[in-house]
């Protein structure tokens, strides 16, 4: 049987695998991984805006891995609209890079629970095998933590390379053209990254587990040794 202060590591690992699976979730149910302002470039040019006026052509876009909104302001007051990724849009983006984004987070869901279910198994029991020992911990956390680090380097690759803000932005936009002003990582992109953090910690956890820590005599057991020794 674990120690109990190997039981208690465990038994924090295993709540933490559950919080980065949690946190995950939530990240791919939620459109709020990026936000940003876009600029009517047709709208202003018509008028010729000067910077005073420019405020009446900038509108709002946020959107996550399967759908967003966006706010159009081209002169005439905003007109919010609602899209999804899925199944149109993401022909016009980078399709195979976003799909392996949420395939990568797929994965990392998988070893999560994977994580979380082995940590309880070794705060319970010491295993026999070593992939549902320590060093199995140590596999499972480093994939899942890889593989979120992965999504997360995938999905800014989109955006600063692949411009996936501008893409949204100007879909099926015929008449109107828009550029983008600023654009923001928001709550649930750094989710994802508390997500791999957590994986991180977990790693630390198992390693400090497996470390041997010498047990502190008490001066009684100290005289009951000594005492023995000397009648035999």
């Amino acid at each position: 049987m674990p120690g109990c202060f190997k039981k208690t590591l465990l038994a924090l690992a295993s709540l933490i695998s559950f919080a980065s699976f949690i946190l995950i979730v939530v990240a791919m149910g939620t459109p709020k991984w990026m936000t940003g302002k876009i600029l009517c470039k047709t709208g202003a040019d018509l008028v010729n805006a000067t910077d005073p006026e420019l405020i009446k052509f900038i509108g709002e876009i946020y959107y996550g891995l399967f759908r967003g909104g966006k706010i159009r302001q081209c002169g005439l007051g905003g007109r919010r609209s609602k899209f999804t990724i899925f199944p149109h849009m993401v022909k016009k983006l980078n399709t195979g890079l976003h799909v392996m984004i949420i395939m990568f987070l797929c994965v990392a869901i998988f070893f999560s629970l994977v994580s979380f279910g082995f940590c309880i198994l070794n705060a319970i029991k010491v295993p026999y095998r070593a992939i549902t020992g320590p060093a199995g911990l140590c596999l499972w956390n480093f994939l899942a933590g890889g593989f979120i680090v992965l999504s997360v380097t995938s999905f800014m690759a989109a955006v600063k390379l692949h411009h996936l803000t501008e893409r949204i932005a100007n879909f099926r936009e015929n008449v109107f053209q828009f550029i983008i002003l600023e654009e923001e990582f928001e709550d649930c992109f750094w989710l994802c990254v508390a997500g791999a953090t957590a994986h991180a910690v977990i790693l630390l956890l198992v390693a400090i587990s497996g470390i041997n820590f010498p047990k502190i005599k008490t001066k009684t057991e100290e005289a009951n040794v000594t005492a023995e020794d000397i009648m035999y």
